[in-house]
């Protein structure tokens, strides 16, 4: 089995001049909260969770595109899909009998 993760479709990604931006969509406009701005990993981390691509493939893709080892950008993606878990930006998807 393996675990993907896929944006939570309340939550939206927008680059505004040299920043990338994460913002709730909430049904009332009280309920934004948070507005969370990603460095450029992040955004780039961000981009690649597409419910296809497990942790694996992601930090392959940070290896080829930054100046980074393998053990730290694997740390670097699962630390980052941690908080975005924790702030309700991306669920689990499993792959069953894959």
């Amino acid at each position: 089995m393996s675990i993907h993760y896929q944006k939570d479709p309340s939550m939206v990604g927008r680059r505004i001049a040299d920043e990338f931006i994460l913002v709730p969509i909430k049904q009332n406009a009280g309920d934004l909260q948070c507005m969370y701005s990603l460095n450029g990993v992040g955004a780039r981390i961000w981009e690649l969770i597409d419910g296809h691509a497990t942790v694996e493939e992601i930090t392959s893709v940070i290896v080829q595109e930054y100046e980074v080892d393998t053990p730290q950008a694997k740390a670097d993606v699962i630390e980052f899909i941690a908080q975005m878990k924790k702030i309700g930006a991306i669920v689990e998807k499993s792959d069953r009998g894959k």
